[in-house]
């Protein structure tokens, strides 16, 4: 079980609200620091343990900021996502650029910036010495298990169906390649789950990068200096659901770790995670405001926000906690849909959610909205997306990125010719 408390209260939301309108996405830095401090003494076991922040969940140089201070990284899937890093300080090998179906103009810029390149492909090596005319000293080679690892799930899909990664024999033959051009330093990659709550699970993943680097050894001669064990750690996003214990993680990565690397004389291999969702997820906060009360065959509740500004409840029938402000103890004696205003009738935080009986005016507050949240935003229907706000230990609340304006989201439109 976990409690799913807000990081503010009624009167502190009131006085934000006053001045900065709903709705918006509002982060709570004292909890993204605790968590990440936590997780990395769990792995301090390991020299040279690296934590890449997965930018994609929440681009924001802010958060980045906070990250960075703790010593993380960042892992890079974009060209826009290498510009924040730049903006934001981040380079070198600091920065994981883990991208696919990838154009020269990104290769460039993580090259420029010193990143580390985890290849998705055979084919990228001869592509980037094509484009680039060398290659650097250091590469990532991301590897796609297959069946090998069943299950999957709904994000990620099973790895056999997904776009990512090499077979081991492709491993293996671009290990080969890049040795024979010069590189000298090697890592090793793969991400088979998305949030995921069962450490044996991901211990599991662990263990197949592991018994992957015994074969890279024993058939090429290459000991592999560092191995990025991909994110995937899971949010508890439902009240029944349990966190990830990340002791019990580590220690499960670490019985494995001895067991077939250290015991085939791998014993220096660094480790890494790209953790994106649990870094942030469950420290975000969708604020919105109850606007309309409709009753058809279905009790609805329409917000002043909708999928625009948080997709994942429509993209993959994800469940979202909701928080009724000031109402938290009243009685769930109230069975609704909870909207937005799309043209869409899978604009739905919620179907058939049992709340407290909503107040037009109240305020809405959906849980866990702290990564694929904002970064998820878009336009249809001409929505614009909301601020994201920064909540202090003390209390206090920075603006970290400003609402859209409608001049904004005309500013590509030329009207002059019409």
């Amino acid at each position: 079980m976990n409690e799913k408390k807000l990081p503010f209260t009624a009167e502190q939301l009131e006085a934000i609200i006053a001045e900065y309108p709903t709705p918006f996405h509002i982060y709570d830095e004292e909890g993204i620091v605790e968590n990440m401090t936590r997780f990395l003494e769990a792995f301090s076991w390991n020299q040279g343990f690296k934590q890449y922040f997965a930018v994609k969940a929440t681009p924001n140089p802010y958060i980045m900021r906070i990250l960075q201070n703790l010593g993380i990284g960042a892992d890079c899937s974009s060209l826009a996502e290498l510009l924040l890093c730049e903006k934001v300080g981040i380079t070198g090998h600091d920065i994981m650029f883990t991208s696919n179906d990838t154009p020269y103009e990104e290769f460039k810029k993580a090259l420029e910036l010193g990143a580390i390149i985890n290849l998705d492909d055979i084919t990228h090596i001869e592509y980037i010495e094509k484009h680039h005319g060398s290659l650097p000293d250091t590469f990532c080679v991301r590897y796609n298990p297959g069946s090998l690892k069943e299950g999957g799930n709904t994000i990620i899909g099973l790895p056999e169906e997904a776009k990512y990664g090499m077979t081991r024999d492709q491993v293996l033959e671009s290990f080969k390649i890049l040795k024979d051009k010069g590189v000298t330093h090697f890592g090793l990659h793969t991400m088979v789950v998305s949030n995921e709550l069962d450490v044996a699970g991901l211990v599991g993943t662990a263990e197949i990068c592991f018994d992957l680097a015994v074969e890279i050894k024993e058939k090429l001669g290459i000991e592999v200096e560092f191995i990025d064990l991909g994110g995937g750690v899971g949010v508890a996003y439902k009240p029944e659901q349990t966190p990830v214990d990340f002791e019990l993680l580590s220690k499960g990565v670490k019985d494995a770790y001895d067991r077939i690397l250290v015991a085939n004389g791998l014993n220096n291999v660094a480790l890494a995670y790209e953790c994106g969702r649990m870094v942030t997820g469950p420290f975000g906060y969708l604020v919105s405001t109850a606007i309309h009360k409709k009753d058809i065959y279905r009790q609805y509740i329409g917000l002043d926000s909708c999928m625009a500004n948080l997709m994942r409840p429509a993209l993959y029938g994800s469940y979202h906690h909701i928080t009724v402000v000031g109402k938290e103890n009243a009685p769930k004696d109230h069975v609704y849909d909870v909207t937005g205003s799309l043209c869409e009738n899978n604009d739905k935080f919620a179907i058939q959610r049992e709340l407290p009986k909503i107040d037009m005016g109240d305020r809405i507050v959906i849980h866990d909205a702290g990564a694929h949240g904002h970064a998820m935003g878009f336009n249809y229907n001409g929505k614009l997306r909301s601020a994201e706000l920064l909540l202090h230990k003390d209390g206090s609340v920075t603006q970290i990125r400003r609402a859209e304006t409608y001049d904004d989201l005309f500013g590509t439109l030329d009207f002059s010719n019409l």
